[in-house]
């Protein structure tokens, strides 16, 4: 280890809030689907920021849109128009499913978060919402308070009153939770944290069905699943299934920092000036980026490398767990958002230190689930390099 990092490990412990567990690596730079740490070894990164850097690291057409941007103007209040803002806000519409017309901006994935449930209470004049077991919607107390895991929850209870957890997948009990008092339902189309849970198609679209005839808002929590990760722009269109509000971020600024809430605008309207607002939402820097990173997604066909890479991606990985059933429990996914459950958290555990130490970041989640979310432009040596360092890692098992 170098000392450079040593001495970022010493200042990280002595200054920064201890609210991460971070892995003893200083990642310095990045491009495509690889980084480089502060002693200049190279990584293959399978997290991308956590969904973030779907065009992989420092896609050279963002860069140049943020210095260009940079020279003219990067910051101007909302109480003004801005033409970075004005553009996106028809870019972004212009992928998203007919009826999403009208575009609210912030700068994280909470934050959509947050906005979209203001939205279900103002629009609906209800006060309920149903949620997921296992679901994963952000950190603030709103959002916190719709995020079906107790670890996340009970140290910051009592939380925002009126939510109801459902168990993912059950029509049954989501039927039952949506009465008169219930103002919208908020789902991830493919729970994320909770796993790399993919529901039922047929799940998606009965719940539409039974937020239409409740007369209950259907908000999709498309953080970390949108932006081409799923074989489309939004899972919800590789499902086929259309929400009233969507949330978003991560990979939307291309790295930048960006969120944005869509809605019907029959919805959006319901929102008055004063209702909400950003002071950094919307800045024309990380407009200009999330521009780029939607011209970069079209332009390569992200989306569809992401559909095709996912598919044989998802036969290498049965392939390992038949090869491997005392350590590979499950394996599953949709586009390039995977999951290798192991059969504990001690195996996922080791397979993640493994992997880094042979040079591939990958990520555990729900206990020993190993997540794969890497940059949409792997190319399929890098995954399937990726995946050889997983078998790897648990042929090295004890």
């Amino acid at each position: 280890m170098s000392s450079l990092a040593e001495s970022i490990f010493a200042l990280d412990s002595r200054y920064h809030a201890g609210v991460y567990t971070r892995l003893k690596i200083c990642i310095a730079r990045g491009r495509g689907a690889l980084v480089w740490d502060s002693a200049g070894r190279e990584y293959l990164d399978c997290v991308a920021g956590i969904a973030v850097n779907n065009i992989g690291h420092c896609h050279p057409k963002v860069v140049e849109a943020i210095k260009q941007q940079a020279e003219r103007l990067m910051h101007c209040s909302n109480l003004y128009y801005n033409e970075p803002q004005a553009r996106l806000a028809e870019n972004l519409v212009g992928m998203l499913p007919p009826g999403l017309n009208k575009v609210f901006f912030c700068n994280s994935g909470t934050e959509a978060i947050e906005a979209a449930l203001k939205l279900i209470r103002r629009a609906s004049s209800r006060p309920g919402i149903v949620a997921a077991k296992g679901s994963f919607h952000g950190r603030t107390l709103g959002a916190l308070s719709v995020t079906g895991q107790p670890k996340y929850r009970e140290p910051f209870e009592p939380l925002l009153p009126g939510v109801r957890f459902v168990n993912y997948g059950n029509l049954d009990e989501i039927a039952s939770a949506i009465d008169q008092t219930v103002g919208g339902v908020i789902l991830e189309p493919v729970q994320g944290e909770g796993g790399i849970i993919v529901p039922d198609r047929n799940y998606l679209l009965a719940v539409r069905r039974l937020c239409s005839e409740g007369k209950a808002l259907l908000a999709f929590d498309e953080v970390q699943t949108g932006m081409g990760r799923t074989g489309s722009f939004l899972a919800c269109q590789t499902m086929g299934v259309t929400p009233d509000i969507v949330a978003m971020a991560k990979g939307l600024g291309g790295g930048i920092p960006i969120g944005a809430m869509a809605a019907r605008s029959e919805v959006m309207d319901k929102l008055q000036p004063g209702d909400h607002a950003s002071t950094f939402g919307g800045n024309p820097l990380a407009c200009a980026a999330a521009r780029a990173a939607l011209e970069v997604l079209e332009e390569e066909k992200l989306p569809q490398r992401a559909a095709e890479l996912g598919r044989w991606a998802l036969k290498e990985m049965e392939m390992l767990q038949r090869r491997h059933p005392g350590f590979v429990h499950d394996t599953r996914g949709v586009g390039l958002m995977l999951a290798i459950e192991m059969s504990s958290e001690d195996v996922a555990k080791k397979v993640l230190e493994r992997c880094l130490q042979m040079g591939v970041i990958v990520n555990r989640t729900a206990g020993k689930v190993i997540r794969l979310v890497p940059p949409l432009c792997i190319t399929k040596e890098q995954l399937s390099r990726a995946l050889s360092t997983i078998e790897r890692s648990l042929m090295a098992q004890p």
